[in-house]
């Protein structure tokens, strides 16, 4: 079906297309199913919630399992629905690599699936976004897991902003999740661009890094390519670090945008 991809969100289907002309294709290949499906226009500049196309419309927000953790989605939440499926494998990844009593520090955490994920490992988390909407919906993916938020940290405000902080109270934490958006502006007008300013984020987050820790660090700027992105985070050390390409998972079979390392 090409120019269509299909997402099943719990018992929802979410079709999404980056052209509107094939709407009526996407009816045809849905038509026979029984679920609620929901049309999503990838449009950059025009970030609107997918419309309801067919089956019963789902009006309130519902609960979706991701290798058996819980989170909440909404199809009246905007330009996406709640977790991002193309980080599922690295999130499983990143559940194996801590461990009772180690620490993890969750940035542009959105609604929070990595420190769910943490947490769950039996880390302290600490999650970081600029929204306060976003971290009351990551306080209810924890509490949907059975994990009290009460145990956990939620920081609201820019990453750089809090990175500078911690370095200077010296809290090191054993991982650091960083998936910044391509480009964003922060409340005084400060921009962030992926292109000229993930070095410096990537310099930050290690001044906040234990020793023997861990960074994933991702991309989807679509400017940059792999090798590129990995100079982008060697820049970053002055001491050789080892890098391992995470791929996306195997059901994303369009051009790999997402460009994810672990950083050791």
């Amino acid at each position: 079906m090409p120019g269509i991809e299909l997402d099943q969100l719990g018992p929802h289907i979410l079709a999404s297309v980056r052209n509107r002309e094939l709407e009526e294709r996407v009816k045809a290949i849905t038509d026979h199913l029984q679920s609620a499906i929901y049309l999503k226009i990838l449009d950059p500049s025009e970030k609107t919630s997918p419309c309801h196309l067919s089956g019963p419309p789902v009006e309130e927000p519902f609960v979706v399992q991701e290798n058996g953790v819980h989170f909440e989605m909404s199809f009246q939440s905007g330009y996406s629905q709640g977790i991002f499926l193309d980080q599922r494998d690295n999130r499983q990844k990143l559940r194996s690599v801590l461990e009772e009593g180690q620490t993890l520090l969750n940035t542009f955490a959105y609604t929070g699936a990595f420190s769910v994920f943490g947490a769950l490992a039996g880390a302290t988390t600490t999650t970081i976004d600029l929204s306060q909407p976003y971290l009351d919906w990551s306080k209810r993916n924890f509490q949907l897991n059975d994990i009290d938020v009460e145990t956990q940290y939620f920081c609201k405000g820019d990453t750089f902003h809090w990175l500078k902080r911690f370095a200077k109270q010296g809290r090191r934490f054993d991982a650091i999740v960083l998936d910044p958006p391509t480009f964003s502006r922060d409340k005084n007008g400060k921009v962030f661009r992926v292109e000229k300013d993930y070095p410096r984020l990537v310099e930050l987050a290690s001044g906040c890094l234990a020793p023997g820790g861990t960074i994933l660090a991702c991309t989807n700027c679509r400017q940059i390519d792999e090798q590129g992105f990995k100079r982008q985070i060697r820049s970053a050390f002055r001491r050789p670090v080892h890098l391992e390409s995470a791929p996306m998972p195997s059901d994303f079979t369009a051009p790999p945008y997402l460009k994810s390392v672990w950083i050791r």
